[in-house]
């Protein structure tokens, strides 16, 4: 079944806002990748910003079936799965020869003084995602030493993890991402070490 006309053009907006940035992006790029004509797009978006929401939005009802699933299919255990998600970023970093990373990452460092409509979504979409790592956290929390603040800990993976994508795609070099992992590997398994010995 063909997608509606609105989901066309916002999947084709993702797209260019991911390649080139919201700047970068007119809205003859969106309508030539969606081929849409512009009075459908006006219909359901009046103006840019309108479809950055529409994407924001999207980005942030999509984490499970966009994100998520696809990256925790097959994994039970609850902090690899975390590991199993920074993968998906390492490989969408490989793919593209460190030109793509996070969406919403690249969005907010774009658009630093967005307005508030605009900067509510950024920080829902982080929100779900922090959410998301803090549930790993909290299943696995046997792995962890007693009165470990999840929330702050999955909100430094989140931080680790855009830091991480930011350097090598300013460096072109997939070293850069790794090396923040691995320090991040190693600072999950000190707290392992530190659990076992509370225990």
């Amino acid at each position: 079944m063909p997608i509606d006309t609105r989901l066309r053009i916002l999947l084709a907006a993702m797209e260019l806002f991911a390649e080139k940035g919201y700047g970068s992006t007119s809205i003859s790029d969106i309508l030539s990748r969606s081929q849409a004509n512009s009075g459908s797009l006006y219909h359901f978006f009046p103006g840019k910003q309108d479809v950055l929401v529409g994407v924001l939005e999207l980005y942030r009802d999509g984490i499970h079936r966009m994100l998520l699933e696809p990256a925790w299919q097959g994994v039970e255990d609850p902090i690899e799965r975390i590991f199993a998600l920074l993968a998906r970023y390492r490989l969408a970093l490989l793919e593209s020869e460190c030109l793509y990373g996070c969406p919403i990452g690249s969005l907010a460092l774009e658009l630093h003084e967005p307005d508030p409509p605009v900067r509510a979504l950024l920080a829902q979409n982080f929100t779900e995602w922090t959410k998301a790592i803090g549930g790993c956290l909290q299943a696995g929390s046997a792995r962890l030493p007693p009165g470990t603040d999840i929330a702050a800990l999955a909100e430094f993976i989140l931080t680790t993890m855009e830091g991480g994508v930011m350097q090598a795609r300013t460096h072109r070099d997939i070293a850069y991402f790794d090396r923040n992992i691995g320090q991040l590997r190693q600072h999950l398994d000190l707290l392992a070490e530190r659990a076992r010995a509370a225990a």
